[in-house]
């Protein structure tokens, strides 16, 4: 597309033309959808120094947190996919039942067809080009619609996907909110959301009227849980680094804190310490820190933090935003009342809210009294009270004594769950989301000439030699 916003006659063109395009890719062997997937990862290393560019650009993040964020992830997906594709392809054949005796089953990957991936401006990357790898994996078409708040990484997408593709098999449309909207119109077999619940339950509704199937990556507030068996050095430094990873702009950072009474005041020093040793006495100034991605969220941080404040929040360390320059400096806030919007609302942003509790039965209690975040971390030396936590809680995911690394196991399904989103992707649970698993049964014996009416003798037999076949097995 060019630079104009594109007209809903140019998006539905390209969605024309995608008809065609899913029509050919359904029956594409194996070799041909790995030589798509090289061709992504050829124009992805291509772009490399556009893409750094884009990012640094639009969201001031450390090269060194793009190369863990965006980079490895993204390449790590491609080789994981290049490796297993074929097996993952690969028919699964399932033993028959007692009524479907002389049969023969087995369940095949088909493409789902013409896709959407929605994506959005934090990891602006990763989150478009990740889904877009089991997108291409399944033999389906894909229109991408990246986030126009990180204008310059859309420039480069769109840019890196003509380069690679047709736009009968791959098209990104740049544009705002009104190109998103004349997109969830328009009758695609699978949407891929990625962004707030409030637009994901948008995005939901859009898909019941065309009755497409969704997968949403959403966020909520992730809670991390430091018990008072834990390292809480090895805890304080873990959460505070994911806190402040892409000016903490991330959907699996920990939002807030909940600390033990017997370790709380340790905690606090060592929270303290970290910044400081991360960011120095001026982080405005630190290399090593992102900005907001714009004035307005970096606005909606400054309220947060002042509605805190106003209700007999405490700041102990930081506090410092400059709204014009979109910086806001990594805070710790303590004392903070239940009313508070921050405890409410989904921070995305460096303010860190610390929580004291008492009893395991006190912080199940505020656990299970909130939506089901996208991720939990538990911070704890003994291995059955982390196994209680996980047993009494929900979350998408859960890492104990990690911070943010069960995005990068590629070997376990990434997902929300309710709130936080539905369905999951990585790996092979990627494939899951892009393809229908269909049932199919091959017979020799037909059933009609045994069972069809009139209902005699031998109908009568076979019927009840099957009953008493399956109650034995029961």
């Amino acid at each position: 597309m060019t630079d104009a916003p594109p007209s809903g006659g140019q998006i539905a063109q390209v969605f024309a033309a995608q008809r065609a395009g899913a029509e050919r890719l359904r029956a594409a062997p194996v070799a041909q959808r790995l030589e798509r997937l090289e061709r992504l990862r050829a124009q992805i290393l291509r772009h490399r120094r556009q893409i750094d560019a884009a990012v640094q650009a639009d969201l001031g993040r450390p090269q060194t947190e793009t190369e863990l964020a965006e980079w490895i992830p993204l390449l790590a997906d491609l080789a994981a996919h290049r490796r297993n594709l074929a097996r993952w392809l690969r028919p699964r054949r399932v033993r028959p039942t007692v009524a479907t005796l002389g049969t023969q089953g087995w369940v095949e990957r088909e493409p789902r067809g013409r896709t959407l991936i929605l994506a959005p401006w934090n990891y602006p990357f990763v989150l478009t080009l990740g889904p877009l790898i089991p997108a291409l994996a399944c033999g389906n078409t894909a229109i991408l619609k990246p986030s126009e708040l990180a204008p310059q990484c859309a420039h480069v997408l769109a840019s890196l996907i003509r380069a690679a593709f047709d736009a009968s098999e791959v098209a990104v449309i740049e544009g705002d909110a009104t190109a998103a909207r004349a997109l969830l119109e328009l009758p695609f077999d699978h949407i891929f959301f990625t962004g707030s619940p409030a637009v994901g339950r948008e995005v939901l509704r859009a898909a019941t009227l065309n009755l497409a199937s969704v997968t949403l990556e959403l966020g909520g507030k992730c809670p991390a849980i430091i018990t008072a068996s834990a390292d809480v050095e090895r805890a304080a430094d873990a959460i505070a680094w994911g806190k402040c990873l892409n000016a903490g702009q991330t959907c699996i950072a920990p939002d807030h804190v909940f600390v033990h009474a017997a370790v709380y005041a340790r905690a606090l020093e060592r929270f303290k310490r970290r910044f400081a040793d991360a960011y120095g006495d001026d982080p405005q100034q630190s290399p090593d820190l992102g900005r907001i991605v714009n004035v307005h969220h970096t606005r909606r941080l400054a309220d947060l933090l002042e509605d805190a404040r106003a209700r007999g929040a405490r700041v102990l360390h930081g506090g410092a935003i400059d709204v014009p320059r979109r910086f806001v400096a990594p805070t710790l806030i303590t004392d903070v009342p239940e009313g508070a919007r921050i405890l409410q609302e989904e921070i995305f942003g460096p303010l860190l809210p610390i929580i004291v509790y008492g009893s395991q039965e006190d912080l199940l209690a505020r656990l299970n009294a909130v939506p089901k975040p996208l991720a939990m971390y538990v911070w704890t030396r003994r291995r059955r009270e982390a196994q209680e936590l996980i047993a009494r809680t929900s979350a998408g995911g859960t890492c104990i004594n990690e911070v943010g690394r069960q995005f990068l196991q590629h070997n376990l399904p990434f997902g929300g769950v309710n709130h936080s989103g539905i369905g999951s992707y990585h790996g092979e649970w990627g494939m899951r989301a892009f393809s229908h698993e269909r049932a199919i049964v091959a017979g020799r014996i037909p059933l009609a000439g045994v069972f069809a009416p009139p209902y005699g003798a031998r109908a009568r037999r076979w019927v009840s030699l099957l009953r008493a076949l399956a109650a034995w097995r029961a």
